[in-house]
C-alpha cells in the first residue's frame, strides 16, 4: 500500500457517501445570471449580497487605485507595506460601523485567526456558540485557550456553563459567537449575550461577516441592528461578502485595535492588502453611507422569495436572513436535487457534512439586491419544477 492511499480510500469513500465536493468554475463575472463551467446559469450561491462584485464605481475604483499606487503593497504591514490607502479604508469602516477604531486583514478566516490569539491564550477560557463559522473555531484552538460550547443562540445554556466553569480560575474569559449564522441564516440574540458578558465582565466579540451589508441601518450590521454601540468590544467582518471584494476587518473599542496591531499574527507576518481590494472597499462604503436602496432591495428579495417558497412546501429552516436554507435531510439527495437545478438552470450548491451535521443536507440559496423580480420567479418555478420530480414537495 502507497503513503497516500488512505487518501484515495477517503475520496472514495466521500463520492459513495454522496460528499463529495463537485467544484464548478465561473467563467464571467460575479452577478444575478452567471456563466457557469459553459452554461448560463441563474446564480442562488454567491454572497455577493447588494451586487457589488461587479459594480461599475467598485471597479472603476480598483482600476484608478492600481494606476495611482499600483497593484501589491510589497511588505507585511508593520514594515513597509501600511500604504495611506489602508489608513483610509480602516477610518472609514470605523466611521461606518461607529466604532473607536478598525484594523483590516487578508480576508475575514485570517481577522479571526489573528483576533482571538490575541485576546486569549492557554490560562483562559472561551464561550462559543456550537455552530459558530470554521474560523472562529480554528482562531480558538490557535489560542489554546480552554474553549466551552453553548447551546446554540441559547442565553440561558450560556448562563449556565459559565456558573459550572466559575469553579475555575482562568485569566481572561472571552464569549464568542456569530451575528449571522452562515448555514441556518438565523441571527444571534446579541442583546441577551451582551447583558450576560456585562454580568460577568467579559469580553465580548461578535463575527459579523453575514451581517455587514444585511442587517441595521443600511447595512451597518448586528451591532446597530441591536442597538449596542459601544457595548461590544470587537466586531469581526469580512469585505468579501455584502461588500463584493475580499478582506477582512477587526473593529471596537481602540485600546484592542491598537493591541492587534502588535500582536494580530496575520497582520505582523503576512502580506497586506493589495491596493485595488483596498479602494473597492472604500468605494462600497461610499456607495452604503450615500443610499439604503441596495439594502431595502435586497430584503425586499428575501420576503418575496422565502415567502412563495414556503408556500410551495419547501422547509427554510430558522432563516430570517437573505440565507435561505432548503432543508433536504441526506446529502446524496441534497448533490443530485442540485445537480437537477443547475441542468435546470439554477446554479444552488448542497452544503452537507461536515459543514452541517449529518441528516441536516440543504441546498442554500442566497439572495442578493441584483436580482430582479424576474429572476426570483425563474428561480421559483425551477425549484418546484425540481421539487416535484424528486418528491420532497
Amino acid at each position: 500500500m502507497s503513503k497516500t492511499q488512505w487518501i484515495e480510500d477517503e475520496l472514495t469513500h466521500l463520492r459513495e457517501a454522496g460528499l463529495y465536493t463537485t467544484i464548478r468554475t465561473l467563467q464571467s463575472p460575479q452577478g444575478a445570471w452567471l456563466e457557469v463551467d459553459g452554461k448560463r446559469e441563474l446564480n442562488f450561491c454567491s454572497n455577493n449580497y447588494l451586487g457589488l462584485a461587479n459594480h461599475p464605481r467598485v471597479t472603476q475604483a480598483a482600476k484608478d487605485a492600481i494606476q495611482e499606487f499600483g497593484v501589491g503593497p510589497g511588505a507585511v504591514r508593520t514594515i513597509a507595506g501600511t500604504m495611506q490607502v489602508h489608513l483610509e479604508l480602516e477610518k472609514r469602516l470605523a466611521e461606518f460601523k461607529g466604532v473607536e477604531a478598525a484594523i483590516t486583514f487578508q480576508s475575514g478566516y485570517a481577522a479571526n485567526l489573528g483576533v482571538i490569539p490575541a485576546l486569549v491564550g492557554k490560562e483562559d477560557v472561551i464561550y462559543s456558540d456550537e455552530l459558530n463559522h470554521a474560523s472562529i473555531i480554528d482562531g480558538s484552538r490557535l489560542s489554546s485557550a480552554k474553549i466551552i460550547r453553548y447551546a446554540h443562540r441559547d442565553p440561558d445554556d450560556l448562563q449556565r456553563v459559565i456558573r459550572e466553569n466559575a469553579q475555575f480560575d482562568y485569566r481572561r474569559s472571552l464569549i464568542i459567537t456569530d451575528g449571522v449564522f452562515s448555514m441556518d441564516g438565523d441571527v444571534a440574540p446579541l442583546d441577551q449575550i451582551y447583558e450576560i458578558a456585562k454580568e460577568h465582565d467579559y469580553l465580548l466579540m461578535v463575527d459579523d461577516a453575514h451581517g455587514e451589508g444585511v442587517l441595521g441601518i443600511g447595512g451597518r450590521g448586528i451591532v446597530d441592528h441591536y442597538g449596542l454601540h459601544g457595548k461590544v468590544d470587537v466586531e469581526i467582518g469580512t469585505l468579501s461578502k455584502a461588500f463584493g471584494v475580499v478582506g477582512g476587518v477587526a473593529a471596537g473599542k481602540r485600546e484592542i485595535v491598537d493591541w492587534l496591531r502588535q500582536r494580530g499574527r496575520p497582520f505582523l507576518f503576512s502580506s497586506a492588502m493589495t491596493v485595488p481590494d483596498v479602494a473597492a472597499c472604500i468605494a462600497a462604503v461610499d456607495l452604503l453611507e450615500h443610499s439604503t436602496a441596495l439594502v431595502d432591495v435586497l430584503w425586499e428579495n428575501t420576503h418575496y422569495f422565502k415567502d412563495h417558497m414556503q408556500e410551495l412546501g419547501f422547509d427554510t429552516g430558522q432563516s430570517t436572513t437573505p440565507i435561505i436554507p432548503i432543508m433536504l435531510g441526506e446529502a446524496p439527495l441534497a448533490q443530485k436535487f442540485s445537480s437537477r437545478l443547475f441542468e435546470q438552470g439554477v446554479f444552488a450548491m448542497a452544503i452537507g457534512f461536515p459543514t452541517v451535521p449529518r441528516g441536516k443536507a440543504r441546498i442554500r440559496v442566497m439572495i442578493s439586491a441584483a436580482h430582479s423580480q424576474t429572476d426570483l420567479d425563474r428561480g421559483l418555478e425551477i425549484f418546484k419544477k425540481v421539487g416535484d420530480e424528486m418528491g420532497v414537495i
